[in-house]
């Protein structure tokens, strides 16, 4: 197959011995054995072999039992009886083998699970699962809570149970491999694995690999059991167990590398397994996070950072996506390292600019300290970890618009007197539906199935008695989220220029071509496409018609920043709905046709953006993103022919910097040729592992349905 090489060109490749995708002058760092199980996991040999639970909860058993002690039962007996798969060559050691949870259910029960969260889980490390039974004792002895409270956190404790057993089921398998071996030193490693499992999470870890390990057992029962949880800050977390142990002596860098590649391995151990859909297979919303600042305001910067890049380089394992916070103090090895990354495509790493979201966390309210612990939900959409119950609800823009003009539904035949008549209708029906939006809120909040696993890693839940979804968490959100805005801003900036200021056709006259899906009007349509420049372009006039539109829509979201117990951080976003959206979407004013898929997040409409990479970012930015504390992406797409050498690199560093100078929030770069992505297309069989970056998940091409594909092809191919 063809992937970006280390000097930026494409280059026909091969399996190595041990089944890897690699290219020639690919760095070759880790174990051969590692290399032999990442194959296995990429080729989906463990995938596959999951399968539904074989086993069930009674009638007599759940007679009675509150939604939380029901999940709490089901936790124990999934912990009990869940197939537990251990393998000599893995270093890090628990397998979420259930189909249920890849389908993002519980398992044994009638619940779905919760995802677009990222849970306390530095808390957890630093306490361990010991630590939070304590504070739930201590919360039951204080005699307070109602009958709700008691249940919740009852079930809390028999969920510390189930995690237990299960540990200590992967312990005792561990065990029974260490005795079967007749390797001496296999067998003083798998007696190791043991010890490590039967202390942690239950305990504080004392060195890397046991934090490593406690990380992943707590991440792995959350699985388990159906739920589909962000990493969060995997540096911060663990630099300072592995700086110890580096320090000592106890561990080199190379076999610190070697562990944390076992730990990316396990998280693409769902790969091939029959609950795939249309929109990938790598949607799981397991982001990690590296870089940036502590709550003190210090950089962080260690092994754990530069040791996960050196893994993903080498695997081009894409289940984890990566997002680096930078800064203006961040150094050129670290954006040179990224670019090094990125070249290789798959769009695993992103950035994102604190240099913004700092500032607008704390314009919403955050404290300081608590805004520079940020992370993502999984996905992108910013939050603070541990303490945040996350929701968002997407709505159209577009949609809004044309229904303002009258064009749905046959249309009215409205006419306006002026363009600013026409943007106040505009406004106006965003104004609306956003006050219908926050009333749905007032009155649902975040409906969700019980939780009492996942709350366990939440603050606040214990204190208040009360989970995840019912308003335990430190911070209740439902974000708004703006989609269509930059084919409403095209939108406006056609009917603007060529009705009211140029005089090419009348409102009617457009409004029917409209209606008619420009058949009829083939004249017209050309003339529009071939005159104005929209968004994207770093064009003025377009440019300002987009400032107009965001900071219409921050203003009118941020009237009301919370009620009720909900905050409501707006954010812009599509995640793919604009496939979704297309089939009620009538045709538009810059000519394109109902029906067309339009532009992703906020990135420019597909092939509207015409003068390069710099002119899209230089647009985006535009605006003042401190005006929207949950976030939004830019998507480029970038030829990987024109990311040769030295030249390349330096361009990717320029690119990263100047869209933090210029106040950007979150970038994603996939380098991707789309004459290799119309080939995966044809024979996907020769293209297994081939990634690409969708919004804040990566995911095989192979695994997209035709429409995904198509979206993805269509995006702009960018040259540097």
């Amino acid at each position: 197959m063809n992937v970006a090489t280390t000097d930026g060109t494409r280059q026909e490749t091969a399996n190595d011995e041990f089944g890897v995708v690699s290219v020639p002058g690919g760095p070759r760092r880790l174990a051969p054995a590692t290399r032999r199980l990442a194959a296995r996991a990429l080729a989906g040999e463990f995938g596959r072999a999951m399968g539904d639970a074989g086993f069930a909860l009674t009638p007599e058993e759940t007679q009675g039992l509150s939604p939380d002690r029901l999940y709490a039962l089901a936790a124990r007996r999934i912990a009990e009886r869940a197939p537990v798969r251990v393998l000599a060559a893995e270093r890090i050691v628990g397998a979420a083998t259930l189909l249920e949870a890849a389908r993002h259910q519980m398992p044994l029960t009638a619940f779905g699970s919760t995802s677009h969260t990222t849970p306390g889980f530095d808390a957890a490390l630093k306490s361990g699962y010991r630590g939070i039974r304590a504070q739930i004792r201590k919360r039951l002895a204080q005699g307070d809570l109602d009958g709700k409270g008691r249940d919740l956190l009852e079930a809390m404790e028999t969920c510390l149970d189930a995690a237990r057993l299960w540990q200590d089921r992967n312990a005792a398998a561990t065990e029974q491999l260490a005795r079967e071996t007749t390797d001496p030193e296999q067998q003083a490693d798998l007696t190791e694995r043991a010890r490590i499992l039967r202390k942690v999470p239950d305990q504080p870890p004392a060195n890397f690999r046991e934090a490593l390990q406690a990380l992943w057992s707590m991440f792995a029962f959350q699985r388990l059991c159906g739920n589909w949880p962000g990493i969060g800050r995997i540096d911060l977390m663990l630099g300072g167990f592995l700086q110890r142990d580096l320090a000592a002596g106890r561990l080199t860098r190379d076999e610190a590398r070697d562990l944390l590649a076992h730990f990316w391995i396990k998280g693409c151990e769902w790969i091939g397994n029959s609950a795939v859909w249309g929109s990938g297979d790598a949607q799981y919303y397991q982001n990690i996070v590296l870089a940036g600042v502590d709550e003190t305001g210090a950089d962080v910067l260690n092994d754990v950072t530069w040791l996960v890049l050196d893994v993903v380089e080498e695997l081009h394992i894409s289940d984890f996506p990566i997002a680096v916070r930078v800064n203006h103090r961040t150094p050129e090895a670290l954006l040179r390292r990224i670019a090094e990354v990125q070249r290789r495509g798959g769009g695993i790493v992103a950035i994102y600019n604190e240099e913004i979201i700092l500032p607008a966390l704390e314009r919403f309210g955050y404290a300081p300290e608590e805004a520079r612990g940020f992370a993502n939900d999984g996905c992108w959409e910013i939050l603070i970890p541990g303490r945040t119950a996350f929701s968002y609800v997407p709505f159209d823009t577009l949609q809004i618009l044309q229904g303002a003009l009258g064009l749905g539904g046959g249309g009215d035949d409205r006419d306006f007197a002026s363009f600013a008549a026409l943007y106040t209708a505009f406004r106006t029906g965003l104004a609306s539906h956003l006050e219908d939006m926050h009333r749905q809120i007032d009155h649902a909040w975040l409906a969700g199935p019980p939780a009492p696993l996942l709350s366990l890693l939440v603050d606040g839940c214990i204190e208040r008695g009360r989970g995840y979804h019912d308003r335990g968490a430190r911070y209740n959100v439902k974000a708004p989220h703006a989609g269509g805005l930059p084919d409403t801003t095209n939108s406006l900036y056609v009917i603007k220029k060529a009705v009211f200021d140029d005089g090419l056709t009348s409102w009617p006259e457009l409004a029917r071509a409209l209606r008619d899906d420009w058949q009829g009007h083939e004249e017209l349509r050309r003339a529009i496409q071939g005159r104005y420049e929209l968004y994207g372009n770093d064009r003025p006039e377009a440019d300002a018609m987009f400032r107009r539109v965001y900071d219409d829509y921050t203003a009118l979201a941020s009237q009301v920043r919370e009620r009720h117990g909900i905050l409501r951080p707006p954010g812009i976003s599509t995640f793919g709905r604009e496939i979704e959206w297309r089939g009620k979407r009538l045709a538009t004013a810059f000519g394109r046709r109902a029906g067309d898929v339009l532009a992703t997040n906020l990135a420019p409409t597909p092939g509207s953006d015409r003068r390069g990479p710099t002119a899209v970012i230089k647009s985006f930015c535009s605006v003042d993103f401190t005006k929207l504390p949950n976030g939004v992406p830019l998507e480029l797409k970038i030829l990987p022919d024109t990311l040769r050498g030295e030249t390349g690199i330096h361009a990717l560093v320029s690119l990263m910097r100047a869209f933090v100078e210029l106040g950007g929030v979150f970038l994603h770069i996939d380098v991707v040729d789309s004459e290799l992505l119309r080939a995966a297309q044809q024979e996907p069989e020769k293209y297994p592992n081939l990634a690409v970056r969708i919004s804040g998940w990566s995911a095989r091409f192979a695994t997209l349905d035709r429409v995904w594909q198509d979206m993805i092809i269509s995006r702009t191919q960018q040259k540097m």
